[in-house]
Order: structure tokens, then C-alpha cells, then sequence
């Protein structure tokens, strides 16, 4: 049974489906894409006294599960910052998660926020890259100044800044959604996580954005 209805996108000849859980699934590389978990936030914050639901992280974890079983990728892309901080209670639960998926190949663009030493992801058969070229598309975690773009080996897939588009009503009411952002060489990825937040980005005529909706992706025109 599906869960959710894809958006199809088609970029550089690639078939795409943007995912309301904000995650991309590239047909041609079976390979799901998922930018900014941050894993391991919610008991950074609750070891810092702050309230946070405890089961927060588990329902992320849930969610790549119910992408796993419906998609079947061959791969899973994280580009950065799948675990927000140092080790911690919620590393048992992402290790119990990566148990009950062994043959899936689990490739780590690493993010800034990923400190914890590599020994621990290579112990859970994950491989860990600054950068990764998958033609025709280039996987990294920071996006890319303009002239950085110009050199770049591939069309970049990238997350970091948590994207969101803005969206007005008649009533002057507005909301901000996590959003998809395709620039002529670039593609922003809008946070995985629950507990992450969103910023809402200046984007060029030129761009297609794609707000994320509770259950379907909706092009901005």
C-alpha cells in the first residue's frame, strides 16, 4: 500500500519523485535521498534540561522505515548531517534501526554537524564521503556559491540550509513550508527531521520550488 503521493520531476534525464516526508527516491540508481536528519537533537537537547518529546527521533526513524519497505532502494543517501551532534542515547536506536535494513547500502555525505568518529558509521557498514559524483549529479551537504557552480563536476544535490518557501494568503495570513529548490545547477533538499526547522529562501524566476505539503509535493509557479 503506498503512503504517500510522489511528485515526478525529471532533471538531466533522471526520473525523480519528490516525497512529502521530504526525501527524494532517483529511480535509475534506486536510491533514496535524504538530507538533514539530525539524529541524536532531541537527547542533546533533553541532556540539556530542555523538554523534548522523547519519541521524536524514533518517529524519523519510523518514517525512513515505512520510505524503505515501500521503495525498495538499493541505496540510501544521506547528505549530511544525519547525526546532530556527539554520541548519545539515540545512537542505540539508529544502530537497532540500521538492523533491521543489513543489505542496504547506506552512503554519509558528511555535514558539519557530523563529528561522531568514523569508526562508528564504518562499524554499521555505512560509507562516509565529502563529496560524491553519481552522474549526472553531485552530492555534497554545503550548497554551492555561483562561482563554485561553474567548476562544479555535476548538477549538485545538497542540504544544509533547511529551505522553506513562503506562502501568502487573501487574508494576509502566511505560512512558511519546507520546500524542494532546483536552480539551473543546484538543488536544495528541504530537512528530513521533525525537530530541525525551516528558513524560508530567496529564489531566482528561474528556480522550480516545490512546497511540501502533510501528504503531497505542489509546484510553485
Amino acid at each position: 500500500m503506498m503512503i504517500s503521493a510522489a511528485t515526478p520531476f525529471i532533471l538531466l534525464g533522471q526520473n525523480l519523485l519528490l516525497l512529502p516526508q521530504k526525501a527524494i527516491y532517483w529511480k535509475e540508481q534506486k536510491a533514496l535521498i535524504i538530507a538533514d536528519v539530525h539524529l541524536g537533537k532531541v537527547g542533546h537537547f533533553r541532556k540539556a534540561g530542555i523538554a523534548i518529546p522523547r519519541d521524536m527521533e524514533q518517529s524519523d526513524l519510523a518514517t525512513l522505515s515505512d520510505l524503505v519497505h515501500e521503495y525498495q532502494p538499493q541505496k540510501l543517501l544521506f547528505l549530511g548531517d544525519l547525526f546532530h551532534s556527539d554520541m548519545n542515547n539515540d545512537w542505540d536506536w539508529f544502530i537497532l534501526w540500521r538492523s533491521q535494513f543489513p543489505s542496504l547500502q547506506i552512503i554519509l555525505v558528511r555535514g558539519n554537524h557530523d563529528i561522531i568518529p568514523d569508526k562508528h558509521y564504518q562499524q554499521l557498514n555505512i560509507e562516509l564521503h565529502d563529496e560524491l559524483l553519481l552522474h549526472p549529479f553531485l552530492m555534497q551537504h554545503h550548497p554551492l556559491a555561483d562561482e563554485q557552480l561553474q567548476n562544479a563536476e555535476g548538477y549538485v544535490f545538497c542540504g544544509h540550509i533547511h529551505p522553506g518557501v513562503n506562502l501568502s494568503g487573501r487574508g494576509r495570513q502566511s505560512i512558511t513550508l519546507p520546500c524542494f529548490a532546483f536552480g539551473s545547477k543546484q538543488a536544495v533538499l528541504p530537512s528530513f527531521g521533525q525537530f530541525t526547522g525551516k528558513v524560508a529562501i530567496r529564489n531566482q524566476k528561474t528556480d522550480r520550488i516545490f512546497a511540501v505539503l502533510k501528504d503531497k509535493v505542489m509546484a510553485i509557479e
